[in-house]
């Protein structure tokens, strides 16, 4: 079994807050990470940009485990 690296870790939290995030939004109209940083500020925008590449990473990841 493959060994995680600190960058599948980042992957990992990073789509963990996003999936909170998503499900404050969908349970109570509430955006946590644009209460924190702003609503569409650079910062938030950042985020929402990692949180993006960080679920298409493990999509792969994910891909190259069932293969071995």
């Amino acid at each position: 079994m493959k060994q995680l690296t600190i960058f599948d870790w980042v992957a990992i939290v990073l789509v963990i807050v996003g999936a909170i995030n998503w499900g404050l939004v969908g349970l109570f109209n509430f955006d946590l990470v644009a209460s924190i940083f702003g609503s569409m500020s650079i910062i938030s925008r950042i985020i929402y940009d990692l949180v993006g590449l960080a679920g298409l990473y493990l999509i792969f990841v994910v891909g190259m485990m069932q293969r071995k």
